[in-house]
This record gives C-alpha cells, sequence and structure tokens, in this order.
C-alpha cells in the first residue's frame, strides 16, 4: 500500500490559496480517476482508498491545519502498517516559481511548517516529496501571501503543474522514484 498526502488547510476560505496547492494536487488525481474523499475524523483526513495498478493507493489530505499535518499522517501509517518507503507528501515551496516542480527523496522541510511536523511526528527526513512553487516574496508578507489567492497569470502557471499530477502520481506508483525524480525536477 502507498500513502499519498496533500497538504493544505481544511475550510472554504482556504480552498484557492497558494497553501493548499498539496490538496489541490490530489484532488484533480482523484478527480480523473473518479475517486471521491470522504471525512475520517478517526484518522484527522479526508481520504480515499483506490487500487491502481493491482496496488492498494490512500490518498489523504490532514484536516488538523497545515502545521499540525503530521498528526494525520502518522495515525493513517500506524493504522495501516505503511512503509516510509512508501509515503509522498506534496506541498507548496516558496524558494520555486510559481508552476515549478521539484520532486525529492529526502531533505530538509525547508521552514514549511506542515513538512517539518511530519519529519517531527514520524521522525526522519527521509520522506519523499513533491514540492511545487508559489513563488516567494517578501519575508514580512510570508503569511498573507501563502494564505492569499493565485492571479490569474499564477493561476495558469499552477495548471500547467497540476496536469502532470495524475502522471506523477502515475509514475510513482509503477516506476523507481529516481527515475520519477528525474523524469518531472525541472518541470
Amino acid at each position: 500500500m502507498k500513502l499519498i498526502v496533500g497538504l493544505g488547510n481544511p475550510g472554504k476560505e482556504y480552498e484557492h490559496t497558494r497553501h493548499n496547492v498539496g490538496f489541490m494536487f490530489i484532488s484533480k488525481v482523484v478527480q480523473e480517476l473518479n475517486g471521491k474523499f470522504s471525512l475520517s475524523k478517526q484518522w484527522k483526513c479526508e481520504k480515499t482508498e483506490m487500487l491502481i495498478q493491482n496496488e492498494k493507493i490512500l490518498f489523504i489530505k490532514p484536516q488538523t491545519f497545515m502545521n499540525l499535518s503530521g498528526e494525520a499522517v502518522l495515525l493513517t501509517k500506524q493504522f495501516y502498517k505503511i512503509d516510509i518507503k512508501d509515503i509522498l507528501v506534496i506541498y507548496d515551496d516558496l524558494d520555486l516559481d510559481t508552476g515549478r516542480i521539484r520532486i525529492r527523496s529526502h531533505g530538509s522541510s525547508g521552514g514549511h511548517r506542515g513538512m517539518q511536523n511530519i519529519i517531527d511526528l514520524l521522525g526522519t527526513n527521509e520522506i519523499k516529496r513533491v514540492k511545487i512553487g508559489i513563488s516567494k516574496v517578501d519575508s514580512s508578507k510570508t503569511i498573507q501571501h501563502v494564505l492569499g489567492e493565485f492571479s490569474k497569470e499564477e493561476n495558469r502557471l499552477l495548471e500547467q503543474a497540476i496536469f502532470k499530477a495524475k502522471d506523477i502520481i502515475m509514475d510513482f506508483i509503477q516506476i523507481p522514484f529516481e527515475q520519477v525524480m528525474n523524469r518531472y525536477n525541472g518541470s
């Protein structure tokens, strides 16, 4: 079984914000595969389970707000006994231009509090991840930026990145992760 986690903040007021690109990314994949999320209070997330290429894939969107995302990931990982190598986390990255994708097999959180919470609770930084650029702003305006909505031009760039979502997930399921990184990094 593989666990695919999209990071974001729950609630309509955050739905189209930059911080929610992880939610947008996996929602697009689940929609294209005709799946539907349901709320799981037990695991503090919205989730759906699908059979893809004869493998169970669990998609979750933590409902704990960004900075506590690790709670839902840990609960889900422990219940389903998912190996760390089978977890993929998708989230926004201020250090990448809007719409750019960078895939990594491990590393620090880069200051992303949701990812840091996952690293802290799972006790490792050996977590595969897809980072989607939302561009950097003056550090005094970071919170307003990540909780703000995309401009028309940024939306166009984001749509191009999210257009690749299903392909990235399908490749994650089917091929070695190093090949996934080589295929999509720099997109």
